[in-house]
């Protein structure tokens, strides 16, 4: 999903289609749970939301706990909730606040209606009441639900990916029949991404899921590290792409080598976006693992793509705001820190006001998808959306020139796909994640019959 916060178009057209988030990463801040009442947690959420509407910004950073308070000072906090007002038009009330979590930890979602749209206000609590995360999301209840229901002769059940304290709820599906079927792994892209990789009202790897095992292949998705995991991520020193990916799909593979019903010889992955990009890496010198998929996967690193985004999102109308010109200062400036060969693992690095340790953005310097999938002799499969904004057409290009002329490798275009490989016309933007759709179905066909076509023991 985009690496910046997505607004809903409501009322009217938009100004804007970018919007700027308050920390672009939760893993990062969100801490410890919370024990205070749920009824007292959610009036105090609808009056923090109050708080900062009003201009009581003290108020409200006096709520913040030590992290926070370092990423998210008085200055940013109110120059975040003017941008947000530039995008929404002016803040008109607060509505209804629901605790959508306990347990680990408390979110409140708060809804708050703008001029122009109506944005959730989530708000995280640990365990002593401060607010350890705050993000504004697209409003939840304003979007069109799906009633999905498992396909006949499938079977899901529940399962858990890797051993504590790094253990990820997952969910297998399994076609019609008694096996052994060929099987994949599906691995999403960046963020704190559940199981489902649920963007808005879509579900990819849900479609996914249902998609390939009704073609007669088991489908492995599990909830990502930063999903399950946040507090204990945010504490990790040295966080890299190893921890956040790589190793919990290594994971994932050995748990379908030793499940029933799974041909052990066939075993694949596919990875979506950043999942694409760690897919090379995960199946460097695994013997289980028989082919790659690569869904959008970028081969140029995180902050190119996160600065790629925000230009292109900020030239949808041929006009930069005031606003987007400091953002896109902001980025290049954080790109620069990240690209300056002083930096050191210990250090820190801030993108849009959030904090992250300088040891995620120092890995993508050692680590070149296309140079590792170019020594890689097992079956890949690249495909690319034509409309994609986040993974553009020239990262697509540069899997190409790495991979041409090698016989284990196929390319596919579709031009009418977006980053999620689902149609639409025209340039692509975050609104169009908020409209309910499914992966277009020639691409799961697409995938299915290339892996039943590299499978040793297909007939």
């Amino acid at each position: 999903m985009p690496l910046a916060t997505q607004l809903r178009k409501e009322h009217g057209t938009m100004k804007k289609h970018v919007v700027f988030a308050l920390l672009i990463t939760l893993v990062w801040v969100v801490r410890a749970p919370a024990s205070a009442l749920p009824v007292e947690l959610t009036v105090r959420a609808k009056a923090l939301v109050t708080d900062l509407a009003e201009g009581r910004i003290d108020a409200v950073t006096a709520q913040l706990d030590a992290r926070m308070r370092s990423a998210l000072t008085a200055d940013k906090l109110t120059q975040a909730w003017a941008q947000l007002q530039e995008q929404a038009g002016p803040f008109d009330s607060v509505g209804q606040a629901r605790l959508t979590s306990a347990g680990q930890h408390s979110t409140v979602v708060v809804d708050c209606a703008f001029a122009k749209a109506h944005i959730d206000a989530r708000i995280v609590y640990d365990r002593t009441g401060k607010v350890a995360g705050l993000r504004f999301v697209p409003h939840r209840e304003a979007l069109p639900e799906h009633v999905a229901v498992l396909p006949a002769g499938l079977t899901e059940r529940t399962v858990t990916v890797g051993h504590a304290p790094w253990e990820l709820p997952g969910t297998l599906t399994l076609p019609s029949g008694s096996g052994p079927f060929p099987a994949i792994v599906l691995i999403a892209g960046s963020g704190p991404v559940d199981r489902d990789e649920t963007i808005g009202p879509n579900k990819v790897f849900r479609d996914l899921a249902w998609g390939l095992a009704r073609r007669g292949i088991a489908v492995l998705r599990y909830d990502k590290r930063t999903n399950a995991h946040p507090v204990a991520c945010a504490e990790q020193p040295s966080f890299t792409l190893d921890d956040e990916t790589v190793d919990d799909a290594r994971a994932a593979v050995r748990l379908l080598a030793h499940t029933e019903h799974v041909d052990h010889h066939e075993i694949f992955i596919l990875g979506h976006s950043l999942g694409g990009m760690a897919a090379p890496r995960i199946a460097e010198g695994n013997p289980l693992i028989a082919g790659i998929v690569i869904m959008a996967g970028n081969v140029r690193p995180l902050q190119d793509l996160l600065l790629d985004q925000t230009l292109y999102l900020a030239g949808l109308d041929h006009e930069l705001t005031p606003a987007e010109k400091q953002q896109i200062a902001q980025l290049r400036a954080a790109r620069a820190q990240i690209d300056d060969p002083k930096l050191a693992a210990t250090d820190t690095v801030t993108i849009l006001g959030a904090k992250m340790p300088a040891s995620y953005w120092l890995f993508f310097r050692r680590y070149h998808p296309d140079r590792v999938a170019a020594h890689l002799s097992i079956p890949m499969l690249i495909l690319q959306g034509g409309r994609d904004f986040q993974v553009q057409r020239g990262d697509f290009e540069l899997w190409r020139a790495a991979l041409s002329g090698h016989d284990n490798v196929t390319f596919k275009l579709y031009p009418d796909l977006n980053h999620l490989f689902m149609p639409g016309q025209g340039p692509s933007s975050p609104e169009e994640y908020m409209h309910p759709g499914h992966v277009d179905s020639r691409v799961i066909e697409d995938i299915a019959a290339w892996i039943l076509r590299h499978c040793v023991t297909a007939t």
